[in-house]
This record gives structure tokens, C-alpha cells and sequence, in this order.
């Protein structure tokens, strides 16, 4: 959109170090506080009761699209005195406005955010929670006689056919037998055919991204990194598979109406009635074409208001922190980060520091473990499995810790001499995760990257495959799967929920022998509720959940460093975990030095973000006009006249068209405070005598009983009330402008 005006500029210049005191130039006023300036405001024309003697400070209202009538007075700062072609004017905005964030995710570990800045809408992230799948009943395209002989339930005092056969019975567990629904983000708050930009974080944060870029009207534009591109594709493309592999016949949906009927854990589902099915791969290829790939401190103009640009998070390939910044605000947001040394390319810690505000979310979900010893103990606990003759089972994602278990554990194996029994990595995208894996080198630790310069794989894995070491299949019914197959053995496989995929397979396989051991190293599900639907259960269970994300000391240490003006996190992180309440360690620290600011989902934020200024450029032709006069030392003025042009929320002043400028040549404009002494004896010099003066703080008034007419004099403007008396009020005007400075 355009808007253009023809305005006559009134230029304010203070030349102290090559900028300009805004303010103190147009009060005149040597006390001033310096680099603050003035808005864009027009020279209101003279009412017949109402005389100005200064530039209005803020004429412009608040949020508004047009541009108030010309001409306009107008503050401009100067790189260097001598640089005529770099001239940037800063302008106040309206009074302070606060920026506001949306939490739309009940999850801070699957994050989705809005933010709205600058009159840019914004979502950060859009994970998608998958904590509901885990009421339902495992999805098997092999027919488990024990799943379809468990009886059904029904709520006491409901007699409802249509709930008939809806759920299922297993020990004390009641599961809905349907087809998985999913929790997307809350669509109430916002309209997601308003967001402007999306942008992602890493490839676990935008499972999400069909439900609001289809079917919603949205036009917007999405922004990630290639690995995050690529190996979300690979996930959401795996998880469509898992659920549409195994299609059920019927959808239960009565069950959500006798929702305060039913029995722990199903009565305190979160929003029942706003799950929903699965997407399908129409939809997921239609959101990812709508992403545009960028790298690692890429800066990408959004709309002419923002630039946007992602940092290395250190968290997984490709993942990123972003820095969003206007002319002289910055925010940064900061979603599954890690300080640890594995695979991906390290954290970047100085793109991120002094942020006028943090958003800070996806820290680790196992607080009291560590990673390393998590690690220490899959490993022995895969050993002795092995030793016992037993198989292990690890449900994992195609990616991810996944590549530095394999590398962990073929090690291990070597040093435990249970080598010769093979590892199996099963899953639909396998074979292109591994691919992907080897050839994102820039995206890997510089360890990493420096075995791809000297002819190395950077991953043992792909040895791992040569050597038959490790086997990858799509399925376990793929072609040459039970030719290859052989016990004891490890097999890595999803779904990590334990709901669809070839796990189930293999839980039914397995679950009835003791020698055999189930091994979780995922965080995203509690594997006792992961476990319910298959209990009794013989086989081993052991919960070796491995949380690469930053834990509190990190975080605390992390915010400490990066010095943020205010903090914004989840309510969650200010509280000690529900499993350890006495560990209040396990905290984000408060600290006088920043504002600490939780939120909770569903909740609308204020940003304490004060927009003061903005940017305007100025054309060549019409910086080489300025020519300053000096007033007072220090303090120089000059006028220029130019059209003000607003397009893609870029300010500019070019030159006006000759005849247009012919008109506004003789222009003069005055400026300063009227001194009411002065005024005094104006007044008794044109033969106006006996003035009546009286003071109210910052208001004088001067009253002329024998004109009957009365003067006010405020800091910004004069009026002059003379009951219509055209003669005295222009007398009277040009008395007041008169005792005013002109340039």
C-alpha cells in the first residue's frame, strides 16, 4: 500500500557527534533531555479562536493507516555531517504500545506462540501435542486377538446406544477404540488466515503445520532451515503412514459428550472436543511447499517492519533459535536449545544476548536425569539383554538421538562382545533419514563436518550398514525383513507413544518373555501410560529417557549470560516439577535485573516492548537541501520540503514535483516558547493596556477586560478567545507570532 503526501519538512538538526538531540531542538530548551524525538505531526492551520506557538508533539493517532493532512514537521538524525546519501530520520511512534504473545499450545515442549508486532502477525512454532493418542487402543494391521476380545464399557447411569462399543476395558484402563485424534494449537484466539509468518524452530516443532496452513484461509509466508525442511518432512510423512496403514472402520465420537462420566486419566483429557484426526499426505505436501529455506544468520525482511533470522540452537540438525528485530527493538526466541556437545552444530550465543525480550520454552522434560548417564545406563542395560539372550526393543523417531545411539551402542556391543548380534532400524522414511544424515554436513559439529572433509562418513551408522551391522527396513513385512532377521537382537522402530507403527508389532511379538526388554529413550510419553493398553506384561521395562534440551541450571546459567531486559516462559518453569516438589532448583531463577513474565495456554500477553522510534529515509537529491543554521551552539536548523512515501512499512522523503515546489518556496515557519514577558510588552506597545495575568502550573491566562478577549498559553499551543472579533483576533495572532523565533 502507498500513501503519499506532499509536506513541507521542518528539519531539526543537533550535530553532536554526528547525531541529533531531537528534542532539545525543538523546544529550544538547554536542559532537554538528548536523542529523544518528535512525531510526525501536521501544522494545524490557525482557527479563528486557537493560535499555536509549537509543533504538536503527538498529532498522529495511535494505529492509524492514514496520513493526517500535510505538511508535517518531521526530526532527522544524521549519520555524519558530511554524508548526504545515508540520511535516516527517526520519528517517535504514538504513545507507548505494548506487543502482545499468544500461547495457543498446552505443551511447552511441542510450542506454538503468536506474537504481534509492528502490525506483524507472527506464530513461533507449531507443534502439535500428541499426549491424547495415548487414550486409545494400539492400531495393528496384524489382528491382535487379545485387542479385540477386550470387553467394552459404558459409564453407570448411561444407556446410550450410540456410545455402544466406543470404548474398551483393559485391567483399570478404559481406551477409546478409534482411530488416534490429535491435539492441534487453540484456533479461538486468533484467525490463522491473519498470521503473516510462521517460523520454525526444528523438525519436532512442526507436526502442526497442516492444521493451520490448510484449510484455513492462510497465506502467509513459513520459514525453517533445510534439515528442519527435510527431516520434518520425513517425520510427519513416517507418522501419516503409521495411521493410515491401518484404517479402522468406525470414528468414536459420543464419548466426548459423557467426558465428566468417565474415569482417570480419560476425564481429565485436555479439550477433548478440539482433537482431531490425522491430516493426510495432500496436506502435508501442500504446507511444505509453502516453506521457504534459509541459513544460519539469514536475514529476512518481513513486510518492510522485521527482520528475522535464525541462529544454531544445538539442538538437533538445522534447529534454531530466532532473532526478530524492528529499527530498535529485538526479540529473540529461544525453543529447543542445547549446550551439550553431540551431532549438530553448536549453540550460538551472541546473536541471541541483550534481547529487549527472551521468549524462552522447550526445556528438558526430564529434569533430574542426566543425559550422559542416561546413555551409561542404556547401554549396560542392552548388554545384559543381549548376554541373556534377549532382544531389545527401543521405540524411537526416524532421527535425531537416534543417530548417536547407534554410534553409542555399536561401541558398546564391541566392548560387551555382543557384536555379532545385529541392530534393526525400521521405519518408513529409514532409508532417508540415514541419506540425510551424511550429506547435511554444514549443518553438523565442526567434528563432524571435518570427517566429511577428509572423505569420512561424519555418522559411524553408514560403516554400521556396510558391515551389515546394521540393517534398515521399511516395514517389518518388507522384502528380505524375515530372510535378514535373527535373535537376539536390537530393533529400533516407532512410534515412541506405542500406538501405531511397527512397535506394536513387536510389543505383541515379545511382550510375553522376560528375557526380552523394552527401552525408552524418548521424553515425549510417559511410558507407564504408553505401556497400559498391553499390560500384563512379561518383558523387561527400563526408562532410559535421553533429553538433550537445556535443564534449569543451564537455563538459569544461559539467561544470566544473555542478559535479556524481560523474560517470558511458561508458568510451569517458574514452579518445581510436579514429580520432585521440593526440588526448587529446578526453576527459572527471578532476578531484579530483568521482568519475569509466565504465561499459561490460552493466555494473551503484554509485551513491555515501548516502540519509540522508527526509521525514515531520505532521497538523495533532498538531503543535499538541508542547509543547517545554528541557533545556539550546538543546535542548528533548516527546512526542506519533500513527499513523504509509505510503502511495505518503509518511510521514505523524495523530491517534489517543480510546480509543487514553486508554491511552498516562501514559507517560514516559527518555532520556540512564547516568553510571556515579551508578549507583555507587545501587547502595551499596540495599545493594549491593563492585562489581568494568572498562572495554573503549565497554563497562563491572560485576560483583556477591555477587549473582552482572553488568552491561554499552554507548553504546545496558544488560544485566543475574542467572541468572534476578527479585527482583534488577527491582531492579536500576529502580536503572538511576533514574540516567536522564524526560520
Amino acid at each position: 500500500m502507498e500513501a503519499f503526501a506532499f509536506c513541507s519538512l521542518l528539519v531539526i538538526i543537533l550535530i553532536i557527534g554526528g547525531l541529533v538531540s531531537l528534542y532539545e531542538a525543538i523546544t529550544a530548551t538547554a536542559n532537554a533531555p538528548q536523542g529523544e524525538s518528535l512525531t510526525v505531526a501536521p501544522i494545524v492551520e490557525q482557527q479563528e479562536d486557537d493560535t499555536h506557538n509549537q509543533v504538536p508533539s503527538s498529532m498522529m493517532p495511535p494505529g492509524s493507516a492514514e496520513l493526517p493532512p500535510p505538511p508535517y514537521h518531521i526530526a532527522i538524525m544524521l549519520p555524519s555531517q558530511n554524508d548526504t546519501e545515508s540520511v535516516q530520520v527517526i520519528r517517535d511512534s504514538p504513545p507507548p504500545s505494548y506487543e502482545k504473545a499468544y500461547c495457543l499450545s498446552n505443551d511447552p515442549n511441542k510450542p506454538c506462540h503468536i506474537l504481534t508486532f509492528k502490525e506483524i502477525t507472527m506464530m513461533l512454532d507449531c507443534g502439535l501435542s500428541m499426549q491424547s493418542v495415548l487414550n486409545f487402543l494400539p492400531l495393528s494391521f496384524v489382528p491382535s486377538s487379545r485387542l479385540l476380545n477386550l470387553p467394552n464399557w459404558m459409564p453407570t447411569d448411561v444407556s446410550d446406544s450410540d456410545l455402544e462399543g466406543e470404548l474398551k476395558e483393559n485391567g483399570d484402563r478404559i481406551f477409546i477404540d478409534s482411530p488416534p485424534e490429535f491435539c492441534p494449537p487453540l484456533n479461538k484466539l486468533i484467525d490463522f488466515a491473519q498470521v503473516d509468518v510462521i517460523l520454525i524452530s526444528n523438525y519436532l516443532c512442526m507436526m502442526a503445520l497442516p492444521f493451520i496452513t490448510e484449510g484455513t484461509g492462510f497465506q502467509g509466508r513459513v520459514y525453517a532451515t533445510e534439515p528442519t525442511l527435510q527431516i520434518g518432512r520425513l517425520l510427519l510423512e513416517e507418522l501419516v503412514n503409521y495411521v493410515e496403514q491401518c484404517p479402522k472402520a468406525s470414528f468414536a465420537t459420543q464419548w466426548k459428550n459423557f467426558i465428566h462420566k468417565l474415569p482417570y486419566p480419560l476425564s481429565d483429557s485436555f479439550k477433548p472436543k478440539s482433537w482431531k484426526q490425522l491430516y493426510n499426505m495432500n496436506n502435508v505436501n501442500a504446507s511444505l511447499s509453502r516453506i521457504q529455506m534459509v541459513g544460519y544468520n539469514e536475514k529476512i525482511d518481513v513486510y518492510g517492519a522485521l527482520k528475522v533470522m535464525p541462529s544454531s540452537s544445538g539442538f538437533c540438525l538445522g534447529s534454531s533459535n530466532w532473532i526478530i528485530t524492528s529499527d530498535h527493538e529485538k526479540i529473540v526466541y529461544l525453543s529447543g536449545s542445547s549446550t551439550l556437545t553431540t551431532h549438530p552444530r553448536p549453540m550460538d550465543h551472541h546473536s541471541i544476548k541483550n534481547a529487549d525480550v527472551l521468549i524462552m520454552t522447550d526445556l528438558t522434560q526430564t529434569p533430574i536425569s542426566n543425559p550422559d548417564s542416561m546413555l551409561g545406563v542404556l547401554c549396560v542395560v542392552v548388554g545384559l539383554t543381549l548376554r541373556g539372550g534377549g532382544n531389545v526393543l527401543i521405540p524411537c523417531y526416524p532421527t535425531g538421538v537416534v543417530y548417536d545411539l547407534f554410534e553409542c551402542l555399536s561401541v558398546k556391543m564391541q566392548d560387551l562382545g555382543v557384536s555379532n548380534c545385529p541392530m534393526f532400524f525400521i521405519s518408513p522414511v529409514a532409508d532417508t533419514s540415514l541419506a540425510y544424515s551424511n550429506i547435511l554436513a554444514e549443518w553438523l559439529s565442526s567434528v563432524k563436518q571435518n570427517k566429511v572433509y577428509v572423505t569420512e562418513e561424519p555418522f559411524p551408522h553408514g560403516l554400521l550398514v556396510k558391515n551389515n551391522k546394521l540393517k534398515h527396513f521399511k516395514h517389518i513385512y518388507s522384502d528380505g525383513f524375515s530372510t535378514d532377521f535373527q535373535e537376539p537382537c536390537v530393533v529400533f522402530c516407532g512410534h515412541p507413544c506405542l500406538r501405531f507403527g511397527d512397535v506394536v508389532q513387536f510389543i505383541e511379538l515379545w511382550g510375553n518373555n522376560p528375557r526380552n526388554c523394552i527401552v525408552f529413550t524418548e521424553p515425549d510419553f510417559d511410558y507407564i501410560e504408553a505401556l497400559a493398553p498391553y499390560q500384563p506384561l512379561q518383558m523387561k521395562v527400563a526408562h532410559c529417557a535421553i533429553d538433550t534440551s537445556l535443564n534449569f541450571t543451564q537455563a538459569n546459567k544461559l539467561i544470566r549470560d544473555l542478559k535479556p531486559s524481560t523474560l517470558v516462559v511458561p508458568e510451569c518453569y517458574t514452579q518445581p516439577p510436579v514429580s520432585a516438589p521440593n526440588l526448587t532448583d529446578y526453576v527459572i531463577e527471578n532476578s531484579p535485573d530483568r521482568t519475569l513474565i509466565p504465561y499459561k495456554w490460552g493466555e494473551v500477553i503484554n509485551l513491555p516492548l515501548k516502540r519509540k522510534h522508527g526509521q525514515v529515509f531520505i532521497e538523495t537529491g533532498v538531503a543535499q537541501k538541508i542547509v543547517p543554521v545554528e541557533v545556539k551552539p550546538g543546535v542548528s536548523l533548516s527546512t526542506i520540503t519533500g513527499t513523504l512515501n509509505v510503502k511495505d512499512n518503509v518511510h521514505s522523503i523524495q523530491e517534489l514535483p517543480p510546480t509543487v515546489n514553486k508554491a511552498n518556496k516562501h514559507i517560514k515557519y516559527e518555532w520556540g516558547s512564547l516568553n510571556v514577558t515579551d508578549f507583555l510588552q507587545k501587547l502595551m506597545q499596540e495599545g493594549i493596556n491593563e492585562p489581568k495575568v494568572e498562572s495554573h502550573g503549565n497554563v497562563v491566562v491572560i485576560h483583556l477586560q477591555d477587549e473582552d478577549a482572553l488568552i491561554q498559553m499552554e507548553d504546545n499551543s496558544t488560544h485566543v478567545v475574542c467572541n468572534g472579533d476578527e479585527k482583534l483576533r488577527t491582531k492579536l495572532r500576529n502580536i503572538v507570532m511576533q514574540c516567536l523565533k522564524k526560520f
